[in-house]
């Protein structure tokens, strides 16, 4: 079963207008409306954002994406000790994963060391937790379906003696 296409316009740009949306799909406005608010209501719609190209906005926090190996709990799998992960305020993101590692964790923090305090002192002593591998995000090129194009630093002349 495919997603919902009134859900996949959501996805691509929520700011839509309801009666925008009806005439995208040939839908009534009234209809659109029903159905964002039963999915507002029951979750399947979590929430909207507003997708920010961090060097346009100046953004200076570091982001990292912690590869975590974990021991699955009985009776409760992987799922107890990734929501307790996940409710850390640091953690923007966690996935189960598939791999060399259990959960995929994306944090972002003021700094490096606020990154390694955050692996060091909460994510690694968690009962549960096997190992972890931090990698830092460098230059974002696309997030959520975003392609962030920037212009070419021009290139710098050669300096003559």
């Amino acid at each position: 079963m495919s997603i919902d296409p009134l859900l996949q316009l959501l996805r691509r740009k929520a700011r839509h207008s309801h009666g925008e949306l009806a005439e995208l799909l040939s839908l009534s406005e009234e209809e659109v409306r029903a159905r964002v608010d039963t999915w507002e209501q029951d979750g399947t719609i979590a929430g909207y954002q507003a997708v920010i190209d961090p060097e346009r906005a100046g953004d200076e926090d570091v982001s990292a994406f912690i590869e975590v190996k974990v021991t699955p709990e009985r009776g409760g799998g992987f799922d107890r000790l990734a929501m307790r992960i996940a409710r850390f305020d640091q953690v923007t993101s966690c996935y189960l994963a598939s791999g060399g590692y259990d959960l995929m964790v994306v944090v972002e923090a003021g700094d490096l060391r606020e990154v390694a305090r955050f692996v060091s002192e909460k994510l690694s002593t968690m009962e549960g937790v096997v190992s972890t591998a931090t990698h830092f995000r460098l230059k974002t090129y696309k997030e959520n379906g975003f392609t962030f194009e920037h212009a070419d630093e021009p290139e710098r002349l050669a300096v003559a003696p």
